[in-house]
Parts: C-alpha cells; structure tokens; sequence
C-alpha cells in the first residue's frame, strides 16, 4: 500500500511480529483499519477451511462518473491488481517423550520458519521492485482526494464461498476490468 500512496505520509517502520523482518505502514490509521478487517476475515476463513489453497487480491481502482440519459453513475475503473496466492498447510505438533526426536522436530520446525521467513522477504522485495518500476499505468493524483491510498478492494473468500464459486468472481472481474497494462 505505502507504494501506491497519494501524497505525503508519514511512514511507520512496523516490525513483524512473527519474524525478522521489518516493513513500512502509511501511518495513516483508516487506511490500517481497513487492512486489519480484512486480515480479521482472512483469519476467520482459514480456521473454517485448513490445508487450502487461497488467492487474495488486492485492486486499485478510479471512480469515474458514467453519464447516461437520466442520471450519473460513478463506475470503477480498476487499473491495478495483484493476485496473491498462498499454501495453507497446518502445522503438527506431535508430543513425544523422546528428548533427541523432540530436538529433531524443533529442528525441523525452525528450518521451515527460517525458510518462510526468507521466502516472504524475497517476496516483499519483488514486490517493492515491480511497484517501483512499472507505474506508468497508475493514473495521476487527483486534485482532490480524501484519502491517503488510491481507492482500493482487497477481495478474499468469504466464509460462505466454495473455492470454485469465488475463483468465479474474480475471473469475472478479471473480465470486466480487462488485463492491467502492470502484467504485459
């Protein structure tokens, strides 16, 4: 988010609460809210369908005003997305009196932490070097905006979807909205 900000924010070092890895939040404490309710929903679908596959997406878009005959209609004109797509697998424990298998698991545990630790670093740099280079696409700041971010949707399952019905709606979207010049 703090990549696609409309002006001047203050940005907040925040560190990760699960790993060694620090990144930067806009400071501004709506746009935050909005994240963390979507984060809520992603948790509360997650413990409702364990070992899944999930794709998440977050979408910029402008609000432009459709003129018809009667009435004006403001449309969404999305003009970015990105697809995130993760691996649920739950974690074992498995209990045992064994003091050199016990060492062995843990072992095994912090090798997979270390792993995903790095895994998600590399991502978030990939992710910092697209939004950096490929934003000729992002339209210009509007003279007057209320918030600190383009307008945005983050799309995750709700608990109610099946896997197939909501792919469905973001291939529908995908279709109403066209490719995102971002990807070609």
């Amino acid at each position: 988010m703090f990549h696609r900000v409309l002006g001047l924010v203050r940005p907040k070092d925040t560190d990760s609460e699960l790993f060694e890895i620090t990144y930067v939040k806009c400071g501004d404490e709506e746009l935050e809210r909005k994240i963390e309710e979507k984060i809520d929903q992603l948790i509360i679908w997650i413990e409702k369908h364990p070992n899944k596959k999930i794709s998440i997406c977050l979408s910029f878009f402008e609000i432009k005003n459709k003129h018809t005959k009667w009435f004006n209609k403001p449309d969404r004109v999305y003009w970015e997305h990105w697809y995130i797509n993760l691996q649920l697998v739950n974690s074992r424990t498995v209990r045992t009196f064994h003091l050199t298998e016990q060492t062995t698991k843990l072992e095994e545990a912090s090798s997979k932490r270390d792993a995903l630790e790095s895994a998600l670093r590399e991502v978030m740099f990939q992710i910092i070097r697209f939004a950096n280079e490929k934003s000729n696409h992002v339209p210009s700041v509007p003279s007057s905006h209320e918030s600190v971010s383009f307008p945005f949707d983050i799309t995750i399952p709700s608990s109610s979807d099946f896997s197939f019905g909501w792919s469905a709606d973001v291939f529908k979207r995908m279709l109403q909205t066209g490719h995102p010049n971002l990807l070609n």
